[in-house]
């Protein structure tokens, strides 16, 4: 299978499948001397863990992280990060009815037709649960980031229709939603628990927000780094959609209202407002980068839908299991994780983009 690794310079190989021996990740380009401990991993992955409220499936994973290889002593070595969590809760039997049928909103039907082979249990390798690789790669390359005075940060955006009108950070770890909102998040929960008791589930959106980059970082033609973020986002299962600043409301507005202005000020030369949402050209333009994502609802749905069977045969379908009932929470860190890791990798690359850099770093 191609496709399980993203990065030219910091590089993230995630391997494993949903009801397999454990999941991971191979990290390579990270820099010696980072400190690392499997803790600094283990905080992001306890923010993604399943069964932690009643919008995430009971599925009871620990998701307990182990360093393999690339870090010694508490530092990085500059060798291939190895990453490994076991898998300890499969239940397989879930999923033994629909071996032979298609999941309506799953990739069961493409996966047969590109493969001819699939692995039904909870989805295998297109299962969410791989996302939790790219949750262990995303922790190393925030903390990466961290050295360099640039964070990370998403939050629930909105659930359904119900938006947070409000941005309080502080509020973000205060409700299961991870909404910065607080009476947003109450008629969100509400609204969740109406849909669960029915059997049916939610969309919503994410928003990310990068805070600390330095202006230049970036392509000009097909590796935008725009495009990386997109690409990135979009390549997490359940996102339809990716937006940057205005993002498609900049369709309705007028060049007078959508161009930000810039201004000198004794710290140097700042935009006067953030439309552009950080980025301009395809690079980082010194603002703060504002990325929302939108998820659709989970597929996997109690209520009865019409499907067919590998042999075409028409059939109705019960999605049994242990499903979310909402993807947005849990999915708040893979959001930041693969944002992470796009900047990382992005600011090694740039690295080599003036020659008068170059000569500084090796003169001696």
């Amino acid at each position: 299978m191609a496709g399980s690794i993203y990065g030219k310079i910091f590089r993230a190989a995630t391997w494993g499948e949903s009801h397999g021996r454990g999941i991971g990740v191979v990290i390579d380009g990270c820099p010696a001397g980072l400190p690392l401990c499997e803790a600094d991993i283990q905080k992001y992955l306890n923010r993604r863990r399943p069964g932690q409220s009643a919008y995430s499936t009971p599925r009871s994973e620990a998701d307990a992280v182990e360093i393999m290889s690339g870090v010694f002593e508490g530092v990085t070595t500059g060798t291939p990060i190895s990453l490994m969590i076991l898998n300890t809760s499969q239940r397989s039997v879930d999923y033994s009815e629909i071996a032979r049928l298609y999941r309506p909103g799953h990739a069961d039907y493409t996966f047969d037709e590109k493969y001819g082979f699939r692995d039904y249990r909870g989805g295998g390798r297109s299962s969410g649960r791989e996302t939790a690789a790219r949750v262990a790669a995303g922790a190393v390359a925030a903390e990466f980031l961290k050295k360099l005075g640039i964070t990370v940060q998403a939050y629930t955006r909105s659930v359904g229709s119900i938006v947070a009108e409000k941005t309080d950070l502080s509020e973000i770890y205060e409700n299961p939603i991870y909404m910065p909102d607080k009476d947003a998040a109450e008629r969100a929960s509400a609204y969740l628990d109406e849909l669960r008791t029915k059997g049916d589930s939610s969309g919503g959106v994410v928003e990310c927000i990068i805070n600390g980059m330095p202006a230049g970082i970036g392509e000009t033609v097909f590796d935008k780094l725009d495009a990386e973020l997109a690409k990135a986002v979009m390549s997490i299962g359940a996102v339809k959609g990716v937006e940057i600043g205005e993002g498609m409301d900049a369709s309705l507005l007028r060049g007078s209202e959508n161009n930000d202005g810039f201004a000198k000020t004794a710290d140097g030369i700042h935009k006067t407002s953030n439309h552009s949402g950080g980025i301009l050209g395809g690079m980082s333009d010194g603002s703060q980068i504002v990325l929302r994502a939108a998820f659709k609802p989970t597929p996997s749905i109690s209520i009865p839908q019409h499907t067919v069977d590998k042999d075409g045969n028409n059939a109705d379908i019960t999605v049994k299991g242990r499903h979310d009932p909402i993807i947005v929470p849990r999915a708040v860190v893979v959001v930041e994780s693969m944002a992470a890791l796009v900047i990382a990798d992005r600011l090694l690359e740039n690295m080599t983009s003036r020659l008068d850099r170059i000569q500084k770093f090796y003169e001696r």
